[in-house]
């Protein structure tokens, strides 16, 4: 198996929609079930996307009307709406205590794009960190920083956190992270 850096950098740019997807591809169909806005289950195995982690259901942000809503829900659908109108084909790059940590490009005109790459830079995903605190795949880390710094998507409500925030709040034991 290829390395998941070397695999996504040459899966990141741009490429004409009209080239075949590489062997090894399998379509990321709609009828799954999506666990988050990063994750889903299909044919009885756990998917994720790789270097992503979605804003965790439960967890709450206030809308500009005052109105909470679940940060988790707004991912999801994001994630859903990509799904179903960019027809994503993915590939393994890893696997984990049961996951499968795939990379996916999305058909949008003429161009395949990362899909991952587009949750993150449109404001709905952020990007993963590991153990230390350093990101999954350190490309998606500046994409992140360009979506906070523009405000877009989530990232423009004030109390929106990175979810890397409440799940080592969880891992320490403290907080009140769902």
């Amino acid at each position: 198996m290829k390395s998941p850096a070397l695999f996504l950098s040459l899966t990141v740019g741009l490429t004409p929609a009209t080239a075949a997807p590489p062997e090894g591809y399998f379509e990321l169909k709609p009828g799954v079930t999506l666990e988050s806005g990063d994750s889903w289950q299909d044919d009885g195995r756990h998917f994720r996307l790789f270097g992503v982690q979605a804003c965790l259901r439960g967890t709450v942000y206030t809308d500009r009307s005052g109105a909470h809503r679940d940060c988790g829900e707004a991912s999801l659908a994001v994630f859903a709406a990509y799904i179903a109108d960019t027809h994503p084909v993915c590939a393994q790059v890893a696997q984990s205590a049961g996951t499968i940590f795939v990379s996916c490009y999305a058909t949008i005109g003429t161009d395949r794009l990362d899909l991952a790459n587009l949750m993150i830079s449109s404001g709905f995903a952020f990007a993963s960190l590991d153990g230390r605190g350093l990101p999954h795949h350190a490309p998606y880390a500046v994409v992140e920083q360009g979506a906070r710094e523009k405000k877009v998507g989530l990232w423009q409500f004030d109390d929106v956190q990175h979810p890397a925030l409440l799940l080592g709040q969880r891992a320490a034991g403290g907080g009140t992270a769902p």
